[in-house]
């Protein structure tokens, strides 16, 4: 090794390792943030099925906050010959160390058809 590059291994370091370090955070943000919309989608889904099918919508609220990220809001809209489920949550920063970044909202939306008795 010539004189001349000593520590250039080092300060290679020094700039991609933080780098890398970004880039995985933001990464794990992206995973949270599309496990997170799964997540509240299924329990749009499991929501607007139980309630359609009879069940009252209290039942239906509980079951999707089971199912979706805590802190998640349920809405229940009964139509005449279908329910609407929404429900939302934010998805924030991975590990507090993005907390200045106000997050993302994500939505899960599901419809379904009333049942009726003799079908």
């Amino acid at each position: 090794m010539c004189r001349s590059e000593r520590g250039a291994v080092t300060a290679e370091a020094a700039v991609v390792l933080p780098t890398l370090a970004v880039f995985t955070l933001v990464m794990v943000w992206f995973v949270s943030w599309g496990v997170a919309a799964v997540r509240v989608q299924d329990a749009a889904r499991e929501a607007a099925r139980v309630v359609a099918r009879g069940d009252p919508a209290s039942a239906g609220t509980g079951l999707a906050r089971q199912v979706a990220p805590p802190g998640s809001t349920v809405e229940v809209h009964a139509g005449p010959d279908t329910i609407e489920v929404v429900v939302t949550t934010r998805v924030r920063g991975p590990g507090g160390v993005f907390g200045f970044v106000p997050g993302v909202v994500v939505h899960g939306r599901a419809v379904a058809a009333t049942e009726t008795e003799g079908e």
